[in-house]
């Protein structure tokens, strides 16, 4: 039986070449070995997140670190920006917490607006903003230069930003910027299997993080920061995962990290031509749609879930049926990682070979 190649919104393809690596014999990840493997990608990481931070990393999912940073920085109130499904989870991961959260919210498939974040902060009521900077489950790329602006009007307030969906797929400006945490996971953009979280955090973060009580051990901000120091992690790392990042680093700025942006902007590209040319609409309006995936409306009323099956069983190939509740009146399309103008066209003549 062939593998199911994956154009779902991650987790997504790995490349061959990428499980050899991560088969690299096993180190001790309290010897020179790791700290040599660790000081080999964290200049090229620092070059993606572009900030001269540190940048960490732990053995989890994205969302360890969406909840490390609300605990590790809340003292007033947390302010989640919320326009799709996991961005509207960061606040009941909030309250979950036991913090004190509110909303702002927009409809899906719309973006943040940064006028309204304004009023918000003008109250003085919060000091923390988290934002989900590409939202996978609707393709809105929120205006992220935008609202940082209106972040760093308040010298109190903290920036969160979620770039799991955008990492290496578009320019991060973390520095520019002055967002005080960017995270990512593994297994989206970066073409690596689930597992890995990687985060940075500014120095007004974590001097905000000495003066938080009972932060925890695992995701204890200055617990990662102490052990970075000696290029180390808090607890047992991934290493399997981190021979697999190391070589898709290699890969990245071998192919030049302008270069791969194009690379992404380009299939983005010629997915959007598929969906016009066959009579489909854009959920996410125009000028905020992701560069990594698309999210389709489905005003034609098909069988997305029977569609999905057909493509599966005729040309072992998947893409997802929508998230959340959206999942059947959209479709969404993954343009992220390894894949070529060859790979997402023939992905597209099989999708539309199985069309109803």
């Amino acid at each position: 039986m062939n593998p199911i190649k994956l154009y779902n919104p991650g987790p997504i393809n790995v490349s061959e070449d990428t499980y050899k690596a991560m088969s690299t014999a096993m180190i001790g990840h309290r010897g020179s070995d790791f700290v040599n493997l660790y000081e080999d990608i964290h200049p090229k990481l620092q070059k993606i997140f572009n900030t001269p931070e540190p940048v960490y990393l732990s053995t989890s999912s994205a969302w360890g670190i969406m909840e490390a940073s609300i605990k590790n920085l809340t003292s007033k109130k947390v302010l989640n920006c919320c326009n799709g499904a996991f961005s509207d989870k960061w606040l009941d991961v909030s309250k979950r917490c036991g913090l004190n959260a509110e909303s702002l919210s927009a409809e899906w498939g719309s973006p943040i607006c940064p006028e309204e974040l304004d009023k918000k902060l003008s109250t003085n009521e919060f000091d923390v903003v988290t934002l989900v900077h590409n939202e996978t489950s609707t393709g809105v790329m929120n205006p992220l230069k935008e609202i940082s602006e209106i972040v760093n009007k308040y010298e109190d307030v903290l920036l969160i930003v979620d770039t799991v969906s955008s990492f290496s797929a578009t320019p991060i400006n973390t520095e520019d910027y002055k967002i005080d945490v960017v995270l990512t996971g593994s297994q989206k953009a970066l073409a690596l299997p689930p597992g890995l979280a990687l985060f940075t955090v500014s120095e007004k973060a974590l001097k905000k993080a000495e003066t938080i009580p009972n932060r925890g051990y695992y995701f204890d901000f200055l617990e990662f920061h102490k052990n970075w120091k000696k290029m180390m992690t808090p607890s047992t790392p991934c290493i399997s995962l981190l021979y697999g990042l190391q070589h898709q680093l290699n890969k990245i700025f071998n192919e030049g990290i302008e270069a791969r942006y194009e690379r992404h902007q380009l299939l983005n590209n010629i997915v959007h031509s598929w969906v016009n040319d066959h009579g489909f609409e854009h959920f996410a309006p125009d000028g905020y749609r992701s560069k990594s995936l698309t999210c389709v409306a489905n005003n034609k009323d098909i069988d997305v879930p029977a569609w999905i099956k057909r493509m599966r069983e005729k040309h072992s190939l998947i893409i997802n049926g929508g998230y959340g509740k959206i999942k059947g009146t959209t479709f969404r399309i993954s343009n992220m990682g390894d894949e070529t103008a060859e790979s997402i066209k023939h992905m597209l003549e099989a999708i539309t070979d199985t069309l109803p």
